[in-house]
């Protein structure tokens, strides 16, 4: 997503070459290069503590399932806001995480860092942002997921090791 007018005035950018930076949108009234700004967020592959299960919800009466995800919050590092989302939308504690892959999703200018967490607890206690949500064994999550979908990409790339976010 291209960005047109500062966000500090609303002058109408234009591009100029900065010499270290390549070619970056610059504010006449400001006299400042202005560089992109994009929202961040988390995405999680939720797994029990055996390893042996992957916990899928579903949101907003949609029929399909995806992963947990959020937005990080002003100063917060990554991994917390992981810990946090699964916290608040299905009242588990994380105790570990790790990160995946990362991809920008253009759609809604956000690029979003997958992890793969651990909870302690066996059953979740969804918030209302949740519809329902399920524990389902790699190979049924796989199945399960929403089809063509950024969660499917960050899912199916960590059951194989392999990310393509064309599929």
């Amino acid at each position: 997503m291209e960005m047109n007018y500062c966000m500090q005035c609303g002058a109408k950018l234009e591009m100029r070459d900065h010499k270290e930076e390549g070619v970056v949108p610059y504010c006449p009234q400001c006299g400042q290069y202005r560089w992109p700004v994009f929202n961040t967020a988390v995405s999680m592959i939720v797994r029990d503590e055996a390893l042996s299960r992957i916990l899928l919800i579903r949101q907003y009466g949609r029929p399909f399932y995806v992963l947990v995800a959020g937005y990080v919050n002003h100063g917060e590092d990554a991994e917390d806001a992981a810990a946090r989302e699964v916290c608040e939308e299905l009242g588990m504690t994380v105790t570990s995480a790790k990160f995946n892959h990362s991809h920008y999703f253009a759609p809604s200018n956000t690029l979003m860092l997958n992890f793969t967490v651990t909870v302690r607890e066996a059953e979740p206690h969804p918030n209302s942002e949740v519809d329902d949500c399920a524990w389902f064994s790699p190979d049924e999550a796989r199945q399960n997921i929403k089809p063509h979908s950024l969660a499917g990409a960050f899912l199916r790339g960590y059951l194989d090791g392999k990310y393509d976010f064309e599929a």
